[in-house]
């Protein structure tokens, strides 16, 4: 039995329109109208227990929506979804103590008090006992270095330090789901990395299962093998993440770095030349021929340096939103 499972899910809302100035407002006070939009548009997906799995789309595609249903904030307009055999919005205590929902742009650590007093409130409200919270506390403490920040005002915090704290405060009661709404936005490379490996920490040690949206490409590729594509309500793509690139951008970047000169007639018909400025060369070749292509390369040009790159994942990812748009 699937960990999440989710049938033609759907959450539509009602949107006021009115015209601008004064005889919109006197239009709009007796004839209001509006506008149905449909956030998330029959969706449909399975989870299975332990998986961890990207949920992309542009901004307004529906993501934020569809956790906030499988948290149980909001109730779904059609369809069904469960979570561990629970259904979200009924809110039973038993299912609110196995799942957390963090949300980068959102705070639950009470801003003038230190982290730990909110800790100490969540120990209370989902009942954990003193050895448990103890040893939890410990294990968290290891592993995002949590220390020096414990019983520091919230708001003397660093981002990077609050965000740290605020996945603390959330995984105290061990949760068997997470939902992870942009962990990491706003934050340094450093402690995006830092934030990643804890991610994927937990995962291994607990078993947890993750749905984990983000705008940083690099937060799916190095935590997710799946992801789920939805634009506009709907859903677009689930399933292997280097399936999907190899389908949409066949081709790898070969770039070649020449001790001698040349112009970019001399490599066309190896690839699409990308860029030649003489002595560097980038190139586009066919997947199955990119070492045949390289090896060929070097015997016709005296080369420095060669290197074989994927397409920047930012890229395969705008042109499936693009593609989906057409």
């Amino acid at each position: 039995m699937s960990q999440i499972h989710v049938e033609r899910l759907s959450k539509h809302y009602q949107v006021h329109e009115k015209e601008a100035g004064l005889g919109g407002s006197l239009r709009s006070f007796f004839a209001r109208k509006y506008r149905t939009v449909k956030a998330v548009d029959e969706v449909s997906f399975d989870i299975q227990a332990g998986e961890m799995v990207g949920f992309l789309g542009p901004n307004g595609a529906g993501k934020t929506t569809t956790l906030k249903v499988l948290s149980g904030l909001l109730y779904p307009s059609g369809g069904n979804a469960s979570v561990m055999g629970h259904v979200p919005h009924k809110r039973e205590t038993a299912y609110l103590k196995q799942f957390t929902l963090v949300m980068g742009q959102k705070q639950q650590l009470m801003w003038d008090l230190p982290a730990i007093e909110t800790f100490l409130v969540n120990q209370a409200i989902y009942e954990i006992p003193k050895g448990d919270y103890d040893a939890t506390l410990k294990e968290l403490d290891q592993l995002l270095d949590l220390g020096p920040l414990l019983k520091k005002q919230v708001r003397k915090l660093s981002l990077g330090e609050r965000m740290k704290c605020e996945l603390a405060a959330a995984m105290l009661h061990r949760p068997k789901v997470l939902f992870l709404d942009e962990p990491t936005i706003g934050l340094d490379v450093t402690m995006q990395v830092r934030i990643r490996d804890f991610i994927a920490a937990y995962n291994q040690r607990h078993g947890a299962t993750i749905i984990l949206t983000s705008h940083y490409m690099a937060d799916v590729t190095a935590l997710c093998e799946r992801i789920i594509v939805i634009d506009k309500g709907k859903l677009f793509y689930d399933g292997n993440f280097r399936e999907l690139i190899e389908k949409i951008a066949p081709y790898k970047i070969l770039k070649l770095q020449l001790s001698t000169h040349a112009i970019s007639e001399h490599f066309t018909e190896y690839g699409k030349v990308e860029s030649c400025d003489g002595v560097t060369v980038v190139l586009h070749v066919p997947r199955e021929r990119a070492t045949d292509t390289a090896a060929h390369l070097l015997t016709q040009f005296k080369v420095n340096d060669v290197t074989f790159e994927d397409p920047p994942v930012e890229d395969i990812i705008r042109q499936v939103f693009e593609g989906n748009r057409k």
